[in-house]
């Protein structure tokens, strides 16, 4: 009987097998004529996001659904393809694209297991459904995963299907293919990481969502140990390498963010120039943009603009905690997840991160981030809010007490202090004045914050920093350094203002110093000088004369305010105008693109700026660009931005700038590699507050970013072009005196040198007598009005 009873089992199981048997090739029959055609395997054409560039080589920003970077199979490490096929197909190069023996052994597997925990997807399978198939879990699809594997191995080589495989799966963090997956995860390319970074990337096809390092570090782990554990089991791994594999410490990119280096308003300027000429295309057909962006000068301005934002802040009153937790009801929470989850709502923006305090006194601030970090706040740190800790009437939502929720900054020196998101904001671009390259540019305090940039967009009054230019376009009136101006009491009259009501305009210490020679009314920023010679030249004059900077007409109205800078600039025109001043007179236009190439490495687009020395326009004398940098040469020594001595350099040049009632500061200033223009201000204009000049608020951020850029750099002193004479002069008269006499050196154009003390001509402009002395002292800040 029991005999009988095995043949009866027997016989039944090979019924149901030939049933199964049959059904399956059935559905082949039906199946297979209608599978899908391999042309999107054999012209592989994968969805490769924008990606834009620095000049040397860092991502700044990609913009695609799909984070992809696509690499041949011979540039993939042997390591890494090792990892790929223990973790999901170790007999890839033996079977036929189903693999009959695995299936049998995750069978056993599971069955041995109790549940599911092997599957049996080969990676040509997985490549089949990547493709072609959806996920949803049928008998059909699986026949027809089955079926297109089949196919795919006859009509691909095996490291062909590898090489589809490794650059389409998806592996998490909208990265498609491990060369995208390890620069999301690991900051790197692929022939940068070791064994235990293989691994890691190994074990995200089979859940990429589950097994993500930035969602869940421990799943990850375990998940790569195993893969280790399988690479070592197949020999891929000695004892030696498996063991050092275990115990080697995994660093992961510190941000999520796709770039290596911060420059989000640079990305998105290319983005919309790339869209306005593609459109939809740019987000998935591979181009990539290389930008004139250099990455030591992008930090630098990014360092600048945030320090200058936080200085600015620190100057002014503390406005208080963004909330407040009551720690005293966690509802029925551990009080750090409590914290946790307050903080996890809260954004970080320009590195200010969000904490809760714990403890706060005049002495010390222990905070919480999320995470378990506590952070300590004393010293010198605490000045900024020590107010707020001291003063008994502080309102209590501006107090910093325990549940405050603040926000904090961390130095370079890794000291913390407390900070808050500022309502100010700034923005700084630099160029390179011989050929326009933008050699840096931050629009802004934060761009996930405010997309809106200062740099391109921002119309703003540019003030005292305008100057130059009437003063540049009165030195071809015959205007020189050592005419002598009235700094005394102007009133204009309606007609001449046109805004149908007379003006008195001041000086900003509302000091008038009398007569003084045009090169120290430009040095201290006299804003009556600057009417007079406005009002001597002629505003249409001077309207028509500042197009060669790139200024245009209709932004700046022919009266007699344009010489205090009334009309309307961007920080983008103002360094392509003092590049004129920096190179010697010629027009470089700004540009951000240097070359644009397709997926195929193709120049679809290069860059041919009109440089100096080849086909840029002289659009003012050589002999004007040198006195007017030299008059600059005087601010950054001993004027307005006399603050700029402390880089200890001889070749600086530049002006500052601060609007009425001091709602723009500005500092625009250069050498004769490197212009770079700052400002500092609000978005709806109002004052930025009591002593917040162009050389207060922004000269500080244009020290700090030149001091970086050109540190190491020598001093690259101006020549002197030929035409231009030196003169002994009376610094009180302006007139030419003998070599023997007691005087100052000025630069003259040749045919303008000024008339000697022993004529009777004079050399005031205007009917003005000569009155008081010329000093070289340090000064303060001019006003607009």
């Amino acid at each position: 009987m029991l005999s009988k009873w095995w043949h009866w089992l027997l016989f039944i199981g090979l019924i149901i097998t030939i049933a199964v048997g049959s059904l399956v090739g059935l559905a082949a029959v039906l199946i297979y004529p209608d599978l899908p055609s391999l042309e999107t395997l054999t012209d592989y054409r994968p969805k490769v996001p924008l990606r834009v560039y620095s000049e040397d080589g860092y991502l700044i920003g990609e913009f695609g659904e799909e984070r992809r970077a696509v690499v041949k199979i011979d540039e993939v490490p042997t390591q890494m393809k090792q990892a790929i096929l223990a973790a999901e197909d170790e007999r890839f190069y033996q079977h036929g694209g189903v693999d009959t023996l695995g299936v049998l052994r995750a069978v056993i597997a599971n069955v041995t297991s109790g549940g599911a925990k092997e599957g049996a997807s080969t990676i040509t399978m997985q490549v089949a459904r990547a493709f072609f198939l959806s996920g949803e879990k049928t008998l059909k699809r699986k026949i027809s995963e089955a079926l297109l594997a089949t196919k795919i191995e006859h009509s691909l080589s095996k490291n062909k299907i590898l090489e589809l495989y490794i650059n389409q799966i998806y592996l998490g963090q909208r990265a498609y293919g491990f060369a995208a997956a390890s620069q999301v995860y690991f900051g790197k390319p692929l022939n940068k990481l070791n064994a235990a970074e293989f691994a890691m990337l190994a074990g995200l096809p089979k859940a990429p969502s589950r097994y993500n390092p930035f969602a869940n570090l421990k799943r990850a782990e375990q998940r790569q140990k195993y893969v280790l554990h399988r690479m070592h089991v197949l020999h891929f791994l000695s004892d030696e390498e498996y063991e050092n594999s275990l115990a080697t410490e995994l660093h992961f990119k510190t941000t999520h963010q796709s770039r290596d280096l911060a420059a989000d308003y640079v990305a998105e300027i290319v983005r919309q120039d790339l869209y306005d000429l593609y459109q939809e295309s740019i987000y998935s057909s591979g181009i990539k943009v290389v930008t004139t962006i250099l990455k030591k000068n992008q930090e630098a301005a990014n360092a600048a603009v945030l320090q200058g934002i936080l200085d600015y802040d620190n100057r002014h009153p503390y406005r208080g905690p963004e909330a407040h937790l009551n720690l005293d009801n966690t509802n029925g929470k551990s009080p750090e997840a409590f914290m946790d989850e307050s903080l996890d709502q809260l954004e970080d923006f320009g590195g200010l991160t969000p904490a809760v305090v714990l403890e706060a006194s005049t002495k010390l601030i222990k905070a919480y981030r999320q995470g378990g970090e506590i952070v300590s706040i004393g010293g010198e740190e605490l000045k900024p809010v020590l107010k707020t800790l001291t003063d008994l009437k502080t309102p209590e939502k501006k107090k910093i007490a325990r549940g405050a929720i603040i926000r904090l900054h961390q130095a370079d020196n890794g000291h913390w202090s407390v900070a808050q998101l500022p309502q100010v904001e700034a923005a700084l671009v630099a160029a390179d004045p011989r050929t326009g390259a933008v050699r840096a540019l931050v629009g802004g305090f934060d761009f996930s914050r405010s997309k809106f940039d200062h740099v391109t967009q921002a119309w703003r009054q540019p003030g005292s920093s305008f100057k130059p230019f009437i003063y540049s376009a009165s030195l071809e009136k015959g205007v020189t350094a050592a005419s002598v101006i009235n700094d005394a009491p102007i009133t204009i009259s309606a007609a001449e203002t046109g805004s149908g009501s007379s003006w008195e305009p001041h000086n900003f210490d509302g000091k008038f110093e009398g007569p003084m020679r045009m090169r120290t009314a430009l040095t201290k920023s006299k804003n009556m000088v600057s009417i007079r010679i406005l009002q001597h030249i002629g505003v249409s004059y001077a309207q028509e004369y500042i197009q060669k900077f790139g200024f245009s007409p209709k932004e700046h109205p022919a009266y007699l305010a344009m010489a205090l800078g009334a009309g309307s600039v961007t920080p983008w025109q103002m360094v392509g105008a003092y590049s004129v001043f920096a190179n010697g007179g010629y027009r470089v236009k700004p540009y951000l693109i240097a070359k644009i190439t397709d997926s195929a490495g193709n120049v679809i687009s290069q860059a041919k700026p009109a440089v100096v020395g080849g086909s840029a326009e002289q659009v003012i004398d050589p002999r004007n660009a040198f006195i007017m940098t030299n008059i600059l040469q005087d601010v950054a020594r001993i004027g307005t931005a006399a603050k700029a001595k402390e880089l200890g350099r001889y070749d600086l040049a530049g002006k500052t700038g601060t609007t009425n009632n001091l709602v723009d500061a500005w500092f625009a200033g250069y050498n004769p590699t490197q212009v770079a223009v700052a400002w500092i201000g609000f978005d709806q204009p109002h004052t930025l507050g009591n002593q917040e000049t162009g050389g207060h608020a922004a000269l500080p951020m244009w020290i700090s970013y030149m001091g970086k850029v050109l540190q190491g750099v020598p001093d690259n002193p101006y020549p002197v072009p030929q035409g231009v004479v030196q003169a002994k002069v009376d610094p009180n008269t302006g007139l030419r005196m003998g070599d023997d006499d007691a005087g100052i050196y000025e630069y003259f154009f040749q045919e303008f040198l000024p008339p000697s003390v022993e004529g009777d001509e004079s050399n005031i402009l205007g009917d003005e007598k000569p009155a008081g002395k010329a000093t070289n002292e340090p000064v303060h800040e001019e006003q607009l009005f």
